[in-house]
C-alpha cells in the first residue's frame, strides 16, 4: 500500500489569489469575512503556513520545508486555533456559541475547557518564524474576551499574527475590526470550484456545484455532502409514500443527522416544491431544530417531524 504524504490544503484559485496580500509581514491582524463554510479556515491555515515557511513563494508556502510539513500534519507548534466550544461540560451540544475569557487566560479557565490558552501560547518564542492565532468565529467572542485579545493585537508578543474569521463584519466587536486589515473572501466561481474538485480527485457533479453555491469549505467532505443529499431525498420520497415509510425514514435520519448539513440539504431538495409546501416543510424543520437544541427526546422529535412533513406535503 502506498502512503500519501500529508499536504497543505489546496485552495481554489479565487482564494489562492489572496495569498500575496495576506502573506505580507506588516500588520498584526487580518479579519477574513465571508459566508459559513466558504473555505476561510483552509485559507487561514495556508496563510499561517506561509508566514512560517522557510522558502515562501509568490504563490504561497513551499509545502516542503519542516514548517510546512508540520502545518500539513495539523501539528504546527506556532499555530493555535481558537473556536467556540461545541459541547458542554456534560457532553451535550452547546446551545450558544461563545469563546470565553478562559480561552485567552489559563487562570480564568476554571473548567479546563481549553488545553492551550492564547496569552500563555504567545509568551513562548516561535519555533519557526511567527506565532499565529486563528480565531475561527470572531463573532462569538464575548466583550471580555475581545478586549483581552485587543491588547495582544495592539502589542503582539514576538510579532505574533492574528487571523480572525467571521461570517459578517457587523457581528464583530468594532474595536477588533478597527485594528485589523479586512479581506472579504469571495465565493468560488463554478468553473473554479469544478477545477478544484477535479484536482482533489472528486467527480464533478452539477448538483454538488449547485448545492455548494461557491462555498469550497462545504465540499471539504464531498462524501458527507452526497450522503446528506441522498438522505434528504429518501426522507422526502418516504413522506409521499406513506406514514410507515415516513416514520422509518425519519428514524434512519435521526441516526446520522447533522445540524450543520442536513437542514440545508433538505431545503435544497425541497427547492422545486410549491411555495406552500416549502413553507410548511421549513416550518416543520425549524420546529425540529428548536426542540433538538432544547435536548428533547430525539426519537420522538423525528417522529413528530415526519408527521409534520406529511401534513406539509398534503399527505
Amino acid at each position: 500500500m502506498t502512503l500519501t504524504a500529508p499536504r497543505l490544503p489546496r485552495l481554489p484559485q479565487a482564494h489562492a489569489a489572496l495569498l500575496p496580500a495576506l502573506g505580507r509581514r506588516q500588520g498584526n491582524a487580518w479579519l477574513l469575512t465571508g459566508p459559513a463554510r466558504l473555505g476561510k479556515r483552509s485559507l487561514a491555515s495556508v496563510v499561517a503556513a506561509l508566514h512560517n515557511c522557510a522558502a515562501p513563494e509568490e504563490a504561497g508556502p513551499c509545502g516542503e520545508c519542516a514548517s510546512c510539513r508540520a502545518a500539513a500534519l495539523g501539528a504546527h507548534p506556532d499555530v493555535l486555533v481558537l473556536s467556540p466550544r461545541s459541547v458542554t461540560s456534560t457532553g451535550k451540544a452547546a446551545r450558544r456559541k461563545i469563546i470565553p475569557i478562559g480561552a485567552v487566560l489559563a487562570a480564568r479557565d476554571r473548567d479546563k475547557d481549553y488545553e492551550t490558552h492564547v496569552y500563555e501560547f504567545l509568551e513562548v518564542r516561535p519555533t519557526y518564524r511567527r506565532r499565529v492565532v486563528i480565531v475561527d468565529g470572531a463573532e462569538h467572542l464575548n466583550a471580555e474576551t475581545a478586549n483581552a485579545l485587543l491588547k495582544l493585537i495592539e502589542e503582539p508578543p514576538h510579532g505574533a499574527l492574528f487571523l480572525l474569521l467571521a461570517e459578517d463584519v457587523r457581528s464583530v466587536i468594532p474595536t477588533l475590526v478597527s485594528r485589523s486589515g479586512r479581506v472579504g473572501v469571495p465565493p468560488v466561481p463554478p468553473g473554479d470550484l469544478a477545477r478544484w474538485l477535479a484536482l482533489e480527485g472528486q467527480e464533478v457533479e452539477p448538483e454538488l456545484l449547485d448545492f455548494a453555491a461557491g462555498r469550497a469549505g462545504l465540499l471539504s467532505d464531498v462524501d458527507a455532502v452526497r450522503a446528506a443529499l441522498n438522505e434528504a431525498r429518501s426522507l422526502t420520497d418516504a413522506v409521499r409514500e406513506g406514514l410507515w415509510a415516513a416514520l422509518e425514514a425519519a428514524a434512519a435520519l435521526e441516526k446520522t443527522f447533522s445540524p450543520a448539513l442536513h437542514p440545508e440539504a433538505l431545503r435544497f431538495v425541497w427547492r422545486t416544491e410549491a411555495a406552500a409546501v416549502r413553507a410548511g416543510a421549513d416550518q416543520a424543520l425549524e420546529a425540529l431544530l428548536e426542540v433538538l437544541e432544547a435536548y428533547a427526546n430525539p426519537g420522538l422529535s423525528f417522529q413528530v417531524f415526519a408527521l409534520a412533513l406529511r401534513e406539509a406535503f398534503g399527505a
